[in-house]
């Protein structure tokens, strides 16, 4: 069996490949498409460098599974899975906005055991292993201490659909006056990485895939938060919910409230 702790290692060399590239011309590429919706834009730099870990891991590693946001399908047999999201905050990575990620997950049989976040403008990089913490740059890194929903800062994202985005909206407004303030970086996986370093308290979105958390889930985890999807189990994507444990319960009553009012 491979150790966890050896998978998010080469997590990290993997997503090392490409970081420097991808800051570098952060802001400066005019090639781009768009997939789910006019407003969800996809770069050539995403697919280079969904290409470029893939081919790394596919070396390293032959007989596993890879999958990744920009097409990657990588059949295996050896029952690991990659789970790869090479530009997470595509759209900040266009402007040129800080706020975009390199998000590698790996799974074992389906359960999520190691996970990096790379954030190739500040060069902080995010990993954790099933039961060995989770770290940032090397240094243990803890969830907030916060116990009262009112006092949390939270972060969030919305869909690219517009008709999503109006009820995420309202969601918000009901949100708003019971917790200290809201934030929203554009980038899934470097909100979670703030929840794993108790930068901002908690964190809530619908509308998600698996590449967009699957690395966050285990960090966060590994930082002793707790991570849910709207009904409580543990999330594979759509929604996430994920905050300190002392506050997770809160915030979840609340947005199954809120949910169930806008539905």
């Amino acid at each position: 069996m491979t150790e966890p702790a050896e998978l998010r290692d080469l997590a990290l060399q993997a997503g090392r490949l490409v970081a420097a590239e991808i800051k570098s011309v952060a802001g400066q590429t005019n090639s781009l498409d768009t997939k789910s919706s006019p407003t969800d834009i996809v770069t050539t730099i995403d697919t280079w460098a969904e290409k470029e870990i893939m081919n790394f891991l596919n070396a390293q590693r032959p007989n596993d599974e890879i999958i990744g946001e920009e097409g990657t399908a990588v059949a295996g047999s050896s029952g690991v899975k990659w789970i790869i999201d090479p530009i997470d905050g595509t759209t900040n990575f266009f402007y040129g906005l800080p706020g975009f990620t390199i998000s590698i997950g790996v799974a074992i049989n389906e359960e999520i055991i190691a996970g990096v976040i790379i954030d190739p403008t500040s060069g902080e990089e995010f990993a954790a292993a099933s039961k060995m913490g989770a770290t940032s740059n090397g240094r243990e890194i803890r969830v907030s201490s916060v116990s009262d929903l009112s006092q949390a800062l939270v972060a969030t994202g919305f869909s690219y659909l517009a008709e999503k985005r109006l009820s995420q909206g309202k969601v918000l407004s009901e949100v708003l006056p019971k917790i200290r303030d809201i934030r929203r970086s554009g980038s899934a996986a470097y909100d979670l990485s703030c929840v794993a370093n108790g930068k901002v308290d908690a964190y809530f979105e619908q509308g998600l895939n698996l590449w967009d958390i699957a690395a966050g889930l285990i960090i966060i985890k590994e930082a002793g938060g707790k991570v849910s999807d709207l009904e409580g189990n543990f999330p594979t994507g759509e929604y996430v919910i994920a905050a300190p444990s002392v506050i997770h319960g809160q915030l979840l009553e609340l947005l199954q409230t809120l949910t169930k009012n806008e539905a």
